[in-house]
């Protein structure tokens, strides 16, 4: 019997992940960045997948994105569950930053940070420059926070660029950094990848969770525990809704859709 050929690009409730590893995303990041071909590229947890799912339009935006890793374990258990891609590890979004930071380094591909806010940047500089010494950071800005009109994205896509960077890590948040690297992908014109909260992980601002929360699925659980206030409703709610939908998925009562209209590029989260 043939063995099952199991596409890159997967649908969880309607949200196409693509099912590859973290060293395969890594490899795929590098080769863009050598090339100086645009990509854009994000490692989706239950919330990302859920926000998205829920609202077409940015459903429109992520499934065009080039890469979507799955950065949360429940997320690479659908993809395993819904599609055999026998996916053995994530794409945890802070390991892969640093992975392509270590490669950024050999391979001498200038970085440029995007988003978060000013204390973060300077710490994760700091950061980088300790365990990566050799890494060209070409430039780095904190976000304003605001949506970015045309002339703001053609000045920021100037800044990039002029900055001989050939590889950008975003840190907005989601969904704002996705819906960034989905829209200034052909602006800046290198590799875009959102990252999220792997500025604060990796600038040493945040804890990360023990490695068996993390290999049990339960990291949501050390953040919750962490910043109550701000994420009970992110865990509490939406993580039911996964679990209903991915039962639906799975039964096939439920089929949702992919094939979205083509999204508006208007302003720019930024």
């Amino acid at each position: 019997m043939r063995a099952r050929t199991v596409p890159d690009k997967c649908s969880v409730l309607g949200v196409l992940v693509d099912a590859v590893d973290i060293e395969t995303a890594t490899d795929r990041v590098v080769d863009a960045a050598l090339d100086e071909r645009p990509m854009s590229v994000a490692a989706f947890a239950v919330h990302a997948v859920m926000m998205a799912a829920r609202d077409r339009r940015l459903r429109a935006q992520v499934n065009r994105i080039d890469l979507v890793g799955a950065d949360g374990q429940p997320v690479r258990w659908a993809l395993n569950l819904l599609h055999r891609a026998r996916l053995r590890e994530r794409v945890y979004g802070p390991e892969l930053m640093r992975q392509l930071c270590a490669a950024a380094e050999r391979e001498r591909l200038p970085i440029y940070l995007y988003g978060s806010w000013p204390e973060t940047i300077e710490a994760l500089r700091g950061a980088l420059a300790r365990d990566f010494p050799h890494l060209e950071v070409a430039g780095a800005e904190p976000a304003r926070m605001v949506d970015l009109d045309a002339d703001a994205q053609n000045d920021l896509a100037n800044r990039v660029r002029n900055s001989g960077a050939r590889l950008v890590f975003v840190g907005l948040g989601c969904p704002r950094q996705e819906q960034f690297v989905w829209a200034m992908r052909d602006r800046i014109g290198v590799p875009l990848v959102a990252v999220g909260a792997a500025f604060d992980y990796n600038a040493g601002l945040r804890p990360e969770a023990p490695r068996w929360m993390m290999r049990s699925g339960l990291q949501w659980m050390h953040r919750l525990a962490a910043e109550p206030r701000r994420l009970w409703r992110r865990y509490i709610v939406l993580n039911p809704l996964y679990l209903l939908g991915l039962c639906a998925q799975l039964s096939r009562v439920w089929h949702p859709s992919v094939a979205l209209p083509e999204p508006q590029r208007a302003d720019v989260p930024g």
